[in-house]
């Protein structure tokens, strides 16, 4: 199981820290996809800083289980939250957000079992 959650968790981290980028440098498809579901500008900054937390914490979490554990339990919150924030707003391009929280889900279930 521990090589399964250093897959996953380190692949997640690699999406949570390509998508943390993109969102610090206002992207533009990221900052549409977040005013469409009517986040603020000003949150962009403290979700990327989520986001890339994440990322150090699914990292760290190879040697640390209960910091594995934690940031994979935060980032499976934080994508459903962007799942309920889409379907909020009826936005039916959820699929990225339901693609990661099931992602994150898993990389909670292995470290946990590892």
């Amino acid at each position: 199981m521990f090589i399964a959650y250093a897959v996953v968790g380190g692949l997640l981290a690699l999406a949570l820290t390509a998508s943390a980028t993109f969102t610090l440098q206002r992207n533009d498809q990221i900052v549409a996809s977040m005013r469409k579901v009517q986040v603020p500008d000003s949150w962009l900054p403290r979700l990327a800083t989520l986001k890339a937390a994440g990322a150090i914490g699914l990292v760290a979490g190879l040697w640390f289980t209960p910091l594995g554990i934690a940031a994979a339990t935060g980032v499976t919150l934080y994508f459903i939250g962007a799942v309920i924030s889409h379907l909020r707003v009826k936005d039916h391009e959820l699929a990225p957000a339901a693609v990661l929280t099931v992602v994150a889900a898993a990389a909670l279930i292995l470290r946990v079992l590892s």
